[in-house]
């Protein structure tokens, strides 16, 4: 008489693999490994200097940062459409430089602060998305590549703010930098402003359809094409607001400096690209998240002030921004070998 076999039992998988599965799948989330590199950071700065903490220090780091986090969310939707913009620093100073002409007569005239500054905002605003429009129009109809096109806004926005102000400050607002200086608590207005724009950035890049289509053309953007979204449209309006926002950077720069300095960004275009690469953002575009860039943004404002803190010459911080995008770009690129799939 034949016996019956019968199944062999399911056993369940060893529980000591699942903690394992866990840790990995935590440390791959690029959002916890920058909070753990900040939290690293400040513990290290704060054990070097217990000043680095303290009151008025946070207020002097949170302004550093809205001067920086602006340029990147702009910088973030560009690189997620798949381009760069080089011309942010160069739009902050331009702006800076002809909002302070259009102000210096009101401030001497005893106008309202608060009119002031708006109209230093509305003028900011709009020379950032002629900019905008101008980096558009070499790429669509000059057919430049984004590098060429805003390499060259780069140039001529630099040169212009210099000619126009001949290498020195406009203007000399004192209630610009006392609006500056107020804060409530460890928290100064200008960085609760620039929050809340932030803020709005992330509802539109992530929960928006202008986002959705950013990363779809980003990732491919002749399938976005076929897929009916007019890429030429969308990527003028990436731009622009990327023009905008430097612009408005440049308004920040106005009331943090009490005047419109023409070099005020230079350099800032390294910082804000370090942001997003730091941030987890893919320079081959079409992935990447702003919280990312506002926690590689938030790293690097920690760096920077954590060197003069430690009475490291400023001079070393530019060396430390090009450390972190090499650090951080080679990191994507070991990543994506490491993933099969990803695109090289």
């Amino acid at each position: 008489m034949s016996q019956v076999k019968q199944p062999p039992a399911v056993t369940a998988p060893p529980q000591a693999g699942r903690p394992a599965s866990w840790v990995r799948s935590v440390l791959s989330n690029q959002q916890v490994l920058l909070a753990v590199a900040l939290a690293v950071l400040v513990i290290y700065f704060t054990a070097r200097d217990s000043a680095f903490v303290s009151s008025s220090e946070i207020v002097v780091l949170l302004t550093n940062f809205s001067t920086l986090i602006l340029l990147a969310v702009g910088e973030t939707f560009v690189i997620i459409s798949g381009g760069i913009d080089l011309s942010v620093g160069a739009t902050c100073g331009i702006a800076g430089v002809v909002a302070a002409f259009a102000m210096r007569g009101m401030v001497n005239g005893h106008d309202n602060e608060a009119l002031v500054l708006l109209v230093g905002t509305l003028v900011c605003a709009a020379m950032g998305i002629g900019v905008g429009f101008l980096n558009a129009a070499l790429m669509n109809w000059a057919r430049l590549v984004p590098f060429v096109a805003t390499l060259a806004t780069l140039g001529a926005g630099t040169g212009m703010a210099l000619v126009l102000s001949n290498g020195v400050p406009i203007g000399s607002d004192s209630s610009a930098l006392s609006f500056g200086a107020e804060h409530v608590g460890p928290f100064p207005y200008l960085f609760l402003i620039i929050a809340l724009v932030v803020v709005i950035a992330w509802v539109y890049l992530h929960l928006s359809r202008y986002g959705r289509y950013t990363y779809a053309i980003g990732s491919n953007a002749f399938a976005a094409r076929a897929a009916g979204i007019n890429v030429r449209r969308h990527l003028t309006s990436v731009y622009v607001l990327s023009g905008l926002l430097a612009g408005l950077t440049g308004m920040v720069f106005y009331i943090r400096l009490g005047a419109g300095a023409p070099s005020s960004g230079d350099g800032f275009e390294l910082t804000a690209i370090a942001s997003v690469v730091i941030g987890g953002v893919s320079l081959f575009g079409g992935s990447g998240r702003l919280t990312g860039t506002v926690l590689g943004a938030l790293i690097l404002t920690v760096v920077t002030s954590g060197l003069i803190i430690s009475n490291v010459s400023p001079n070393w911080n530019q060396v430390a921004v090009a450390l972190c995008i090499a650090a951080a770009a080679s990191l994507q690129a070991l990543r994506a070998l490491a993933t099969p799939g990803r695109r090289s």
